[in-house]
């Protein structure tokens, strides 16, 4: 009988799986990069855990879902987003306010997007690309047609899922559109707003004109963000 050493083995499952390898690559649009997926759980259990930081959702017991009306389910938190072990820890970081977002990005010398530059990175083809015209700016993240992105009707997969396994949109980047809706840094009173729609919504949403306002403080199975970076 072969013997193998399992020492070994655990540790090459633990470097060389995906999850652990995975890097959330910066995009560069000229006058500052963006992250290419949205912060993962990953990502944020590393940022809580090394800065021992609760977030709001856990200390509420839960996080908030839509069932005619927002109801809060317990035990979902960003780590365990509909209340257990999430299928991949590249899943968006959801119930995650709009502070905590901010919080997060300026932990890693980055900010929140204003809706200027998430929409110039959703809607207008900055990089070379072979498969969009550089300069032009689009209806969609996914081009002028809503098509392979995480919502309603297309990809429909009915809830958030891995980053990694979404394709590239406008600029390269992932799931602009669909999956869950990103905090955006423009603020109006005690709401911020959010864009690109979350796999709860059809295409149509994903347009620039499907924005809207949330309450600053407010945390969601729905909602997630990723983080842009000056230049210096």
């Amino acid at each position: 009988m072969r013997k193998y050493n399992y020492k070994i083995l655990l540790i090459f499952v633990f470097i060389f799986s995906p999850a652990f390898s995975f890097e959330n690559s910066k995009i560069d649009l000229g006058n500052f990069l963006i992250n290419k997926y949205e912060v993962t759980i990953k990502e944020f259990r590393e940022y809580a855990a090394r800065n021992n930081i609760k977030t709001k959702a856990e200390l509420n017991g839960g996080g908030y879902e839509w069932s005619a009306g927002w109801v809060k389910r317990d035990n979902w938190f960003y780590y365990s987003p509909y209340g257990k072990k999430p299928d991949s820890v590249l899943e968006p970081a959801v119930h995650i306010n709009k502070f905590e977002a901010e919080n997060y990005c300026k932990s890693i010398n980055g900010r929140l997007p204003t809706f200027e530059e998430w929409s110039l990175a959703a809607y207008k083809q900055v990089v070379d690309s072979k498969k969009f015209s550089k300069g032009k700016i689009y209806k969609y993240p996914s081009g002028d047609k809503a098509i392979n992105m995480n919502s309603q009707g297309l990809l429909n997969y009915n809830k958030h899922i891995d980053v990694t396994k979404l394709p590239e949109g406008i600029n390269g980047l992932v799931a602009m559109g669909g999956n869950v809706w990103e905090w955006i840094d423009d603020q109006n009173n005690n709401e911020s707003l959010t864009a690109g729609a979350s796999w709860w919504y059809g295409g149509r949403k994903t347009s620039k004109e499907g924005a809207q306002y949330k309450p600053s403080d407010f945390f969601a199975i729905y909602v997630g963000f990723r983080c842009v970076f000056d230049k210096s």
